[in-house]
């Protein structure tokens, strides 16, 4: 089944000041139709609670709700689908268990990465990066800058795989157009927006670049 992938993926994080509740707020009125909740710091039934309440405002505004790796949460909260952090994950076991209705999306850093979640053939998108030095998320995977991308976009031509890429991982604003040169699908930003003076304006100058 054929899933719409947006071309502009925001993730909440966790933040001293600002809910994940409010990050979505912020995100939907702005006119994000996609909203990834990125929460490590609750237990599950403070997680329900909190994704219900994200559900709610995402379903007012029409807003596709994505949870990161929570996808034991699914038959409780009204989300349509999760995206998975763990490379090596087993997305044929994931699939299973979400059903075919969910979209599922899986992280990768290299070619191979998404090679393996192509074959699985489960999987709806890519979320691919880290482009720069990102606090957001701690890792130790090499940064691919727009050569990294470049490369990545040309192979998977070359190799006939259709799976959307989406860019992600200390991207700026400034970075948009050299990134959607490259032939990736879309990009994914949290910090860009999250640490910006005025989120609302920096999700609209988003939207501009993309679309």
């Amino acid at each position: 089944m054929k899933k719409y992938i947006s071309k502009f993926h925001y993730l909440t994080q966790d933040l001293p000041h600002r809910t994940h509740i409010e990050q979505t707020e912020i995100a939907c009125k702005a006119g994000a139709n996609w909203i990834q909740y990125r929460c490590f710091s609750k237990d599950d039934e403070d997680l329900i609670q909190e994704i219900n309440q994200v559900a709610s405002i995402c379903d007012d505004w029409g807003a596709t709700l994505i949870l990161t790796d929570h996808y034991h949460l699914l038959d409780q909260v009204d989300a349509q689908g999760v995206h998975i952090e763990d490379m090596h994950a087993n997305f044929e076991a994931i699939r299973a268990i979400i059903s075919d209705e969910k979209t599922l999306g899986a992280s990768a850093n290299t070619l191979t990465d998404i090679q393996r979640i192509d074959a699985s053939g489960v999987v709806d998108y890519a979320g691919c990066g880290p482009f720069s030095v990102t606090k957001t998320k701690p890792n130790d995977y090499p940064l691919l800058g727009i050569e990294g991308y470049k490369k990545i976009a040309d192979n998977i031509v070359e190799l006939g795989i259709n799976l959307p890429l989406i860019a992600v991982g200390g991207i700026n604003l400034e970075d948009t157009e050299a990134l959607l040169n490259t032939g990736i699908y879309g990009i994914a930003v949290s910090a860009a927006v999250n640490s910006s003076d005025s989120p609302e304006k920096m999700i609209r100058e988003f939207y501009k670049k993309i679309y």
